[in-house]
């Protein structure tokens, strides 16, 4: 049975990411006077520059974490692909040459010393233990991919606060100062939401990506622990009653076997005993015909009568 496995799935999305990356730079490059006019140019307070920071900063952040956790499981996803290899081949241990800090290294690890200690193997506990220790490391991308949006909307309403401090100015001096500061507040406003949204979309898409990497993996190793290291280190009820009615089948089989085996030589034996009848016949009738021969021979040559003493031998 064949496993359903993409041994290259990170590295494909390591790919799709630089791609997607070189893309945005071009943009961004194509569209650095506009840029500039929103972000750099006409800022009134450092407002924008700390709230945009800060979303830019906790994205990066976020990204480094994200392309660590791919070249992790393409790592991981290359030791399950040198296993499943070990395994086609037969090798008597299939972890050798595969790093001892895989998970696939630690699941045979640990399905073998308890096979060695004659207990149950428990497959699901042994997968919900991998998933728990695994998630640990996807909590920072996790926690950047709840909060990214909020800072957008975090920034919009410090924004708007300032939109209304100027509103305020305007209404009780009337002068252009307080026009302004509306201005860069909704001008903040805007920016810091745009930010947040560009920064949430490209980080999102990679971060279920970034799952979909960790359930490829983590189905490769459930798929081969049902199929070649269970059997391998079984020792459930359920499999020795299995192979107790495969051993019962076997013997039963035999059984047949030996009944069509007596009941052949029982032909070869009524066949054996016709063929001794007809001999004896044949021989009975031959020692007649002798019998007439020789008193035919007696007559002929005018021979005394003399009883024969060996026919009765013939």
């Amino acid at each position: 049975m064949m496993i359903e496995f993409k041994s290259n799935y990170s590295f494909n999305i390591l790919i799709r990411l630089i791609v997607v990356s070189s893309l945005v730079a071009v943009l961004i490059l194509y569209n650095m006077d506009y840029i500039e006019n929103v972000y750099l140019k006409n800022q009134l307070t450092n407002t924008g520059f700390f709230i945009n920071g800060f979303i830019i900063g906790l994205f990066l952040l976020g990204m480094a974490k994200l392309v660590l956790a791919l070249f992790y499981y393409w790592r991981e996803e290359r030791s399950v692909g040198k296993f499943i290899i070990n395994l086609h081949r037969e090798v008597h241990n299939p972890v050798e040459s595969i790093s001892e800090k895989s998970l696939i290294y630690h699941r045979y690890s640990a399905m073998h010393n308890i096979y060695q200690k004659r207990a149950a193997i428990n497959q699901n506990a042994l997968a919900a233990t991998m998933v728990a220790s695994e998630s640990t490391r996807l909590s920072l991308p996790k926690f950047v991919s709840n909060i990214l949006i909020l800072t957008g909307v975090f920034g919009t309403i410090i924004s708007l606060s300032i939109a209304l401090l100027g509103a305020s100015s305007l209404m009780e001096n009337n002068g252009l100062d307080g026009m302004g500061q509306v201005i860069h507040g909704m001008s903040t406003a805007l920016s810091t939401t745009t930010t947040a949204i560009v920064c949430y979309l490209f980080f999102g898409y990679f971060y279920l990506k970034l799952t979909d990497v960790q359930t490829n993996l983590f189905s490769a190793i459930e798929q081969i622990s049902t199929q070649y290291l269970m059997p391998r280190f079984s020792h459930q009820s359920e499999d020795m009653i299995h192979q107790l009615t495969e051993l019962i089948n076997l013997l039963r089989d035999t059984v047949s076997n030996m009944q069509l085996s007596q009941k052949q030589y029982l032909n070869i034996a009524s066949n054996v005993n016709k063929i001794t009848s007809q001999y004896d016949e044949r021989i009975h009738s031959m020692s007649g015909d002798i019998t007439e021969i020789k008193e035919l021979l007696r007559q002929g040559f005018r021979l005394p009568d003399t009883k024969p003493e060996s026919l009765d031998n013939l």
